[in-house]
């Protein structure tokens, strides 16, 4: 009998807020269920490494709790170059028994996922081996969609978390490029981008100068303020926009990515033409500042949580 991947504690809270530090969890498990299944099933023997994408970890409770709700579960999976999988049935077979177990996983949650569509490339993905994506959406509208994106190369989850940040700001400088000024957007999808500028923010802050910190910080600190009273109001969601067009936040998260990855050969502005060996890499310099604060998160999420459950 199938195993059904589960997480060390609730996903989901009485009120429908979901822990980052359990989902992540699951999002784990979830990849190595998926990993037997296709030995067992297929013969196909790969190693996945999966987790969180979105980076609401970063603006969570102490005890990893999410502090508003969230209707759009993202995910993402690592997946091996020059292996079995390079073949688009034996990706079909992957697909197949992701949507499975996910199906499974979050069942108890009484969420009811169903594969839409999946084979879409993400923005600015490596041209030669893109990033593909796969759409589930849940008939009880308790979220809205189950999306996971696909990254050719097998690193820790952290590594792939860094350098899809670089792939992101590619896609959003169109939104924040000064040369061309502010686009009109529907305040809803600006509410989502603001979200993510604080999350790239808090990705990178160890790898920004002191400088750009000290310019940076006030931005983010108003924008955290008003998303934790709401942030409804489509005045101030296009005011905070002007806010962060005007102070190029932008360009200083380039900044503080462009040089290191320009040691080593490679431009933060070209990341769809990199090697396909350097999909999902990161220079160590920004391994040493950028992993250990997202371990500490998730280590200080369990410590929380396990002081809870003990007291």
């Amino acid at each position: 009998m199938a195993n059904i991947p589960k997480a060390s504690g609730p996903v989901f809270s009485d009120d429908n807020l979901i822990n980052l530090y359990y989902i992540n969890e699951l999002y784990r498990n979830i990849g190595t269920e998926v990993s037997v299944r296709l030995k067992e099933i297929y013969g196909i023997d790969i190693a996945l490494t999966a987790g969180v994408w979105g980076g609401t970890y970063l603006i969570a409770k102490p005890n990893g709790l999410a502090r508003r709700r969230i209707w759009r579960l993202y995910s993402i999976v690592n997946l091996p170059q020059n292996s079995p999988l390079d073949k688009h049935e034996n990706m079909e077979k992957l697909v197949a028994v992701y949507a499975d177990v996910y199906k499974e996983a979050f069942a108890p949650y009484q969420l009811e996922l169903a594969l839409k569509m999946w084979g879409g490339t993400l923005p600015y993905s490596n041209k030669a081996k893109p990033s593909l994506t796969m759409h589930m959406e849940d008939a009880t509208d308790r979220v809205r969609w189950l999306r996971t994106f696909f990254v050719w190369n097998s690193v820790p989850w952290e590594e792939s978390i860094i350098c899809d940040t670089v792939r992101i700001i590619k896609e959003y400088k169109e939104f924040f490029d000064l040369s061309k000024g502010p686009v009109k957007k529907d305040p809803k999808d600006i509410k989502y981008l603001l979200q993510d500028i604080i999350i790239i923010y808090r990705t990178l802050e160890n790898a920004c100068s002191e400088e750009f910190r000290e310019h940076a910080m006030p931005i983010i600190e108003t924008m955290m303020k008003e998303f934790m009273a709401g942030l409804h109001d489509s005045d101030k969601i296009k005011e905070l926009y002007e806010m962060v067009f005007n102070n190029a936040l932008i360009y200083g998260f380039e900044e503080s990515l462009e040089e290191p990855y320009k040691k080593e050969g490679l431009d933060i502005h070209q990341i769809q033409k990199w090697p396909i060996e350097k999909i999902n890499w990161v220079p160590e310099e920004l391994k040493e500042k950028l992993i250990p604060p997202i371990q500490n998160i998730f280590s200080g999420f369990k410590k929380e949580l396990e002081a809870t459950s003990n007291s």
